[in-house]
């Protein structure tokens, strides 16, 4: 199960009315939204949107019906249990963070960029940008880890030559199990014109 299905199948087990609704299912062979909408005393969308997302999931198996020549769907429960299974491996900054450890970077000139040094002055705390512009434009900041703080406190200078990630990791003293959170604000600060790439 993907992680977007995972959030689909658990919203909907949330809703109060969901228990009931896979009564329906378990005793019924077959129901359509019309039946199990009057049966709980819920609106027809509602229960539509349930059904049509349980069988997006397979959960359900839907089948178009004609009673006086006009079609409806009857749904049919399909599976006597429910597992959810996540792989949160997949939501790596990188399965391989080699592959982008030789990326080389450094701070874009006129970044509008605030950097907040910790207690000790080894390391950033913090990072603030701002998005957008004129009126639209909104500040955020990042709370940096330890590992990323280091690391940024060492990122060259917009006049300075391009670096390798893994050349400033090893300045920084940050080891190489700690790359996909520095991989992580890396592509982060990319994304927010911060940090440019070569």
């Amino acid at each position: 199960m993907t992680f977007n299905e995972a959030a689909i199948l658990g919203s909907y087990l949330s809703k109060d009315y969901a228990k009931e609704l896979f009564r329906l299912l378990v005793n019924y062979k077959s129901i359509s939204a019309s039946e199990a909408a009057s049966r709980l005393n819920l609106h027809i969308k509602t229960v539509q949107d349930f059904l049509e997302a349980m069988a997006g999931l397979e959960i359900l198996e839907k089948e178009e019906v004609y009673e006086k020549k006009r079609p409806y769907n009857r749904y049919t429960l399909v599976v006597n249990k429910i597992n959810m299974e996540i792989d949160l491996d997949i939501l790596a900054t990188n399965l391989n963070p080699d592959d982008q450890n030789s990326m080389r970077i450094r701070e874009r000139k006129n970044a509008g960029v605030i950097f907040t040094t910790a207690r000790h002055n080894q390391y950033f705390s913090s990072v603030t940008v701002w998005i957008g512009s004129g009126r639209e434009r909104s500040e955020r900041k990042i709370n940096l880890t330890i590992p990323q703080g280091k690391f940024l406190f060492h990122l060259p200078f917009p006049t300075a030559l391009f670096e390798s990630v893994e050349a400033i990791m090893q300045k920084a003293g940050i080891e190489p199990t700690e790359a996909s959170e520095i991989l992580d604000i890396v592509n982060a600060l990319i994304d927010f014109n911060v940090i440019e790439r070569e």
